[in-house]
């Protein structure tokens, strides 16, 4: 009998899907013919929908009308109020009252439907509460003598901390191994390719869904202090062919869009120019362009090979409330009649055969609408290239391949000869379009961390080319007083500052653009002004142009005219960021009186 394998990641909000779950899926979905569901969500919330699907295994023959009441079944289950049930015809009185009943009481008792093998992906260690809840509560969806596995990132650096909060030991570093998660077959899990359809089973939508993911190489030569890498990659390889994984992608899920690289530093790779050729080969070469894939066409072909039922049905309830969002009202209307009628308006409900029947009437409307369109291709180097490794010839032959954004570490201000000459050269071989993540609350001052985002700006205006910043703030994720929260200072910063800038940058969605004037307002037009925004009270930072000839006006003028032992004393209750009653009621009118301006609402 195959085994039930559930994959779960935490419910934070991040941008790329799992990679890790995606290859462990491959393995247990197509290496070891394994049943394989993964979510991500609220447990409660699938813990009801599982003892739902296995309540309407024991009526369905006799109730078949009932499935288009799952809603209002899983509500009772999970709810406990017996009036959702309202809808539901004859069911009181009759066995199906106890039934009803006896899925309620499994429910709060925390008897759940159960799996032989749960594997748990980790992220950031600010995301620790999150984690920890998810592992101990996957506990419960558990087999007796079945296998929990935790991995990824919070588990690699942190793993003793796992093991104290949960009593499982995780998995460090990569799935690179034979005897990963005790296997006794020789596949290496990190060299499958991803399983895109585990992707439509939750309602969860990763922003940078249309994209093939992987490495080309692994590890980096470096070990900064800042820097995870070490620990989860500690082994610098300097070249993996991706070549069969996307052609694997290829037949199975369609053709992407993007490609993104996350590798850690592949200028560091002696195979750098046989790493460009094949990214060449696979259709990212400069100005590379593709057709859109027919989504429909896809899951119907993977719903008919049975390749993954769970997502595809899933997948199929999103296109067809794409194609009803985009007929017009009659023809809307018999669609969501006939959808009514064959119950596909829900996953829940909808079946691999009802779905086979509709093909006739919902592929030509599918067709009808939505037309396929060549699209540019970009490839983007996701974890930023080393500038102290550029030359001439990296950059040249980089500029053979779609790449977009290029981007360019620039974590410190010493480097800033040498991130000049990086840019420069990009600039001269046709990138145009660059990008930096810009760490600050380090070993850095406020005002490198000013002169790092206006070099980028005036970089912009000088050579014709966008780049976008994205000033990053230091964490230290492996601090026994740090890990699970955002609390560090850095030794040149201080709580204002942190929340200052963050003020600024909430404005623009986290990144900075070209545009002098713009930079100039947000951030201002030197080290003086800059400052003046770091102590300015954040709802004159975040309102600045309402209040930029009233009352930040008159806080300035207050600010300015303390002297120099009063300013002091100012900027020192200023840098804590607490303005409560008991903080302000410490000191005198008139600085209580400069204080309230730091109490204005948001």
């Amino acid at each position: 009998m195959n085994r039930k394998v559930l994959l779960i990641e935490p419910d934070y909000k991040n941008k790329y899907p799992p990679m890790s779950l995606m290859k462990i899926s491959t393995y247990y979905r197509h290496e070891c013919k394994d049943d394989v569901r993964f979510f991500k969500g609220d447990l409660k919330d699938f813990a009801a929908q599982l003892l739902y699907e296995e309540l309407y295994v024991k009526i369905q023959k006799d109730r078949p009308q009932w499935k288009m009441y799952f809603n209002e079944i899983t509500a009772l289950i999970k709810g406990g109020r017996y009036s959702v049930l309202d809808k539901v015809p004859d069911w009181r009185g009759t066995e199906y009252e106890e039934i009803f009943k006896s899925y309620r009481a499994r429910y709060m008792r925390r008897d759940f439907p159960t799996f032989d093998i749960i594997c748990i992906t980790t992220l950031f260690t600010f995301y620790w509460k999150k984690t920890i809840e998810t592992i101990n509560q996957a506990k419960m969806f558990l087999k007796p003598n079945g296998k929990i596995f935790v991995g990824g990132v919070a588990a690699s650096i942190l793993p003793d901390k796992i093991e104290e909060a949960t009593g499982i030991r995780p998995h460090v570093g990569l799935l690179n191994s034979p005897n990963d998660f005790g296997k006794s077959d020789d596949v290496i899990i990190d060299e499958l390719p991803l399983d895109y359809s585990i992707l439509d089973e939750i309602d969860y939508e990763y922003p940078d869904k249309d994209a093939y993911y992987g490495y080309m190489t692994r590890g980096c030569i470096r070990h900064c202090s800042f820097c995870a890498v070490p620990t989860i990659e500690p082994v610098y390889k300097s070249y993996i062919s991706i070549k069969d994984q996307i052609d694997y992608i290829d037949r199975n899920f369609g053709k992407k869009r993007f490609l993104l690289l996350m590798d850690n530093n592949v200028f560091a790779s002696s195979e750098f120019d046989k790493i460009i050729d094949e990214i060449k080969e696979i259709g990212f070469e400069n100005n590379a362009s593709f057709r859109m894939q027919n989504e429909y066409e896809i899951a119907y072909r993977n719903l008919l090979r049975g390749i993954n039922d769970r997502a595809y049905i899933k997948k199929f309830i999103k296109l067809y409330n794409e194609i009803e969002s985009n007929l017009n009202g009659e023809e809307a209307q018999q669609f969501h009649t006939e959808r009514e009628r064959r119950f596909l308006l829900y996953s829940e409900t909808a079946t691999k055969n009802d779905i086979m029947e509709f093909d006739d009437i919902a592929r030509p409307a599918y067709d009808s609408k939505f037309k396929p369109l060549n699209q540019k291709r970009y490839i983007d180097f996701n974890q930023g290239v080393d500038a102290r490794l550029v030359t001439e010839e990296k950059m040249k032959k980089l500029a053979e391949t779609s790449i977009r954004p290029l981007r360019i570490a620039f974590d410190h201000y010493e480097q800033r000869d040498i991130y000049l000459k990086a840019i420069y050269m990009a600039a001269d071989y046709g990138i145009k379009e660059l990008s930096n993540y810009i760490l600050y609350n380090f070993h850095d001052k406020p005002e490198e961390l000013y002169e790092r985002l206006k070099i980028n700006v005036d970089l912009c205006e000088e050579l014709n080319i966008k780049i976008y910043s994205f000033p990053m703030k230091y964490h230290p994720i492996n601090d026994p007083e740090y890990f699970n929260n955002r609390n560090f200072i850095g030794e040149h910063w201080n709580r204002k500052f942190i929340r200052a800038v963050q003020a600024v940058i909430n404005a623009t969605k986290g990144k900075i653009g070209r545009g002098q004037t713009f930079f100039e307002e947000a951030f201002g037009h030197n080290h003086d002004e800059f400052f003046d925004i770091l102590w300015m009270p954040e709802s004159l930072i975040i309102n600045r142009f309402r209040y930029k000839y009233n009352v930040t006006m008159e806080w300035r003028a207050e600010f300015n005219s303390l002297s120099p032992e009063r300013r002091k004393l100012a900027e020192d209750i200023i840098a804590v960021n607490d303005f409560s009653d008991k903080v302000l009621n410490q000191y005198d009118e008139k600085m209580r009186h400069l204080l309230e301006y730091y109490r204005i609402p948001k």
